[in-house]
């Protein structure tokens, strides 16, 4: 693919000069992103009721350094970079972060700067995954969202992440059949994190 690029890239745009392109392996101040950001910027986007996330999830990816922990020492920064400015601008991007949170897009836990100072960026992917089995991404778009995990390559990511989800749900049946034998009637058990049947 990179060759082909390259090839085309000289055909079709042969006298552009090096310093207007941004080259990766060249360039500083670069990290990486699942090629299905967008689609699932987009997911996330409808299930925001009018108050998108999608770019504020973007804006943390664009601040990993090149893994999935972030450290939020200024709030106010990431609020800025989201594009939230007056007064309420930290409270916005708060809201914007639980939202992301509650579907699965990150793990958080309070430090000196709050309730987000340490981010765990999840895999969009299985939050795209988990949002359509809880009926939250619409068949056109889920259908998007699956080609181009095909064309990048990353089909087999969500076969393992299904086969987790069902041994996760086993063991979760166990445990209740464990506790009603034992006689502690109705054990709190968390429920699965997606639907018995996977989404097609």
């Amino acid at each position: 693919m990179a060759e082909r690029a390259a090839a085309l890239m000289q055909l079709h745009f042969p006298h552009i000069p090096e310093a207007w392109l941004w080259r990766r392996k060249a360039t500083f101040g670069f990290t990486t992103v699942p090629r299905t950001l967008p689609i699932a910027m987009e997911a996330i986007d409808h299930q925001s009721k009018g108050q998108p996330a999608g770019h504020t999830l973007f804006c943390l990816w664009a601040r990993s350094p090149d893994g999935p922990l972030v450290v939020i020492e200024n709030p106010a920064t990431f609020a800025a970079e989201a594009g939230f400015t007056g007064a309420r601008a930290t409270d916005t991007w708060r809201r914007r972060m639980k939202c992301l949170r509650d579907h699965q897009f990150l793990l958080s836990k309070a430090g000196p700067s709050g309730d987000f100072h340490y981010v765990l960026l999840l895999n969009p992917n299985a939050a795209v995954e988990w949002m359509r089995g809880n009926k939250m991404v619409q068949d056109g778009l889920y259908g998007r969202f699956r080609d181009r995990v095909a064309e990048v390559g990353a089909s087999a990511e969500l076969d393992t992440l299904w086969a987790h989800w069902a041994a996760e749900r086993a063991a979760q049946v166990a445990a209740q059949q464990a506790a009603a034998a034992a006689g502690e009637g109705n054990a709190s058990v968390p429920p699965p994190p997606v639907e018995n049947e996977q989404a097609t």
